[in-house]
């Protein structure tokens, strides 16, 4: 079995302030700080996801499954009485 450990930079609120641009560019390479008040962890400081850019290709899951004929079948009274709040 093979664990990854990644280690975390811990970085007090004064360090923080006073070096807030350094670490935000270090943040947008992709390095993670866990910020410390009094030397306990409050927060984690680290980059946001990038929006996916390129479109989904459509039928990704084309043959994976079937839909049964039962599927399209009118739902029984019941059931459609509880989305309608009506109770019968």
């Amino acid at each position: 079995m093979v664990y990854y450990s990644t280690i975390m930079i811990t970085i007090n609120v004064q360090e923080a302030k006073t070096h807030l641009s350094h670490y935000l560019d270090e943040v947008a390479k992709g390095e993670s700080f866990i910020l410390c008040k009094r030397n306990k962890p409050v927060a984690e400081i680290r980059p946001i996801l990038s929006k996916v850019t390129a479109k989904r290709p459509i039928g990704l899951a084309k043959g994976t499954f079937t839909i049964p004929a039962a599927f399209f079948d009118e739902l029984p009274e019941e059931t459609i009485s509880l989305f309608s709040g009506v109770t019968l």
